[in-house]
């Protein structure tokens, strides 16, 4: 099985590398970690990572992946990628949006009358483009997967794991990552943040589309 993994400047490393955990202990998977050429490519807050295989390099992809981050905004207008993802749309068993990510295939047309999730501070851009956008942790709609921000892409992966192998195995990766979260805080989300937290937030907000 081969698995992508959509890499670019400034994407949110967490949405990258938590559904790599998951998804790269299937059995027989090859990984591949993709963008418009092999080499560095700088994630939001200085980490580097280094893609393997330009777009049009690739493998027919059994899944492909595709993380948010700052950098989502300069991509909406990237023909290349915008090829990239219809093409792929048209051929994987399963695309993963994580967080920011399901911007960049809504832009590409793909997810008008869908069902996802998306980070909840971009649920209004995307609902935008005609998409059904929802309040979960992760949402299955086909053969798309959406996953809210950032930490969500872990449980999305997960779940994700589960359709293609099986629970027992989902529920092993999840045991070997000691994915058990007990959080300080009840700060994960808008309803239970406090107002204070959320309105600081808000107030930072970013520009999505």
């Amino acid at each position: 099985m081969d698995i992508g993994f959509l890499v670019y400047p400034r994407l949110t490393a967490l949405d990258l590398v938590g559904p790599w955990e998951v998804l790269a202990r299937l059995p027989d998977v090859r990984t591949h970690l993709i963008w418009t050429r092999p080499g560095p490519v700088m994630a939001d807050r200085g980490m580097e990572v280094a893609a393997t295989v330009s777009f049009q390099e690739c493998p027919p992809l059994e899944v492909l992946v595709i993380p948010g981050g700052p950098g989502q905004q300069t991509l909406m207008r990237h023909q290349l990628l915008m090829d990239f993802l219809r093409e792929n749309w048209r051929t994987a068993a399963w695309v993963y949006s994580v967080c920011t990510g399901a911007l960049l295939l809504a832009q590409a047309g793909l997810l008008k009358g869908r069902r996802v999730t998306t980070h909840w501070q971009a649920r209004e851009a995307l609902a935008g483009f005609g998409v059904e956008v929802v309040a979960e942790r992760y949402v299955f709609d086909q053969n798309l997967v959406s996953a809210a921000g950032v930490s969500a892409g872990i449980d999305g992966a997960l779940a994700l794991a589960a359709r293609i192998a099986g629970e027992e195995a989902a529920q092993a990766i999840q045991l070997s990552i000691e994915y058990d979260p007990r959080p300080p805080f009840e700060a994960g989300s808008p309803s239970s943040a406090p107002r204070a937290v959320v309105n600081h937030l808000e107030s930072r907000r970013r520009a999505y589309t």
